[in-house]
């Protein structure tokens, strides 16, 4: 009878072994392509997207803030509460960019945003040259919020799609969600504005 005998290792071999198993541990498949993650970490593209990844961070933390004013600006009840809504929403968008960071193990930072602090600046000065209590300021300040909305609507679109060319699955589906709500938020801003606001500015003297 046959005794199995029991396969022993050199400590060359189990180095071997270990040393095979971490690579693989970087590897990561994008269409069917095998990329080295220290290869994509380090790739032009790569950077850009957390480059653009910590504008959008700083943009949402900025719209926090402009959001409370543009809402103790507003006439009229159903503009405040949309703007008091999409500041709740936006505290959830910078939760899940945090989660993106992670994510992609970047460390979650702001890069100022010379973009949405002129969209930013432009909606203050709507409030300033608008009479207060009035259609018109509602009428302008639904125009203000909707420029945040597209430039929000342009970054998410992109950055989901450069998350689906990297791999980058998670991610993906995390900006995807978000570029959706931002899209429902400005669809929303129109109906309240068709409904009835831009109407009574025009009657305004």
């Amino acid at each position: 009878m046959a005794t199995k005998t029991q396969e022993t290792k050199t400590p060359e071999a189990k180095t071997l072994e270990k040393s095979t198993t971490s690579t693989s541990e970087k590897k990561m498949e994008v269409d069917n392509a095998v990329v080295d993650k220290n290869e994509m970490k380090n790739s032009s593209l790569h950077k850009f997207f957390v480059s653009s990844l910590k504008d959008i961070y700083f943009a949402e933390n900025a719209i926090v803030d402009a959001l409370t004013k543009m809402e103790e600006a507003a006439t009229t009840e159903e503009l405040k509460e949309a703007f008091e809504d999409h500041q709740l929403q936006t505290r959830k968008h910078i939760s899940r960019l945090e989660k993106v960071f992670k994510l992609i193990e970047e460390k979650p930072e702001k890069k100022e945003c010379e973009a949405i602090k002129g969209i930013i600046k432009e909606g203050e000065e709507i409030i300033k040259s608008t009479e207060e209590g009035s259609m018109t300021r509602d009428a302008a300040l639904i125009i203000a919020a909707q420029k945040v909305e597209h430039y929000e609507i342009a970054t998410y679109g992109g950055l989901a799609q450069l998350a689906i060319t990297m791999g980058h699955d998670k991610v993906a589906d995390l900006l995807e969600k978000t570029l959706q709500e931002e899209e429902d938020t400005d669809y929303n801003l129109t109906e309240i504005a068709e409904t009835f606001i831009n109407f009574d500015a025009e009657q305004e003297d």
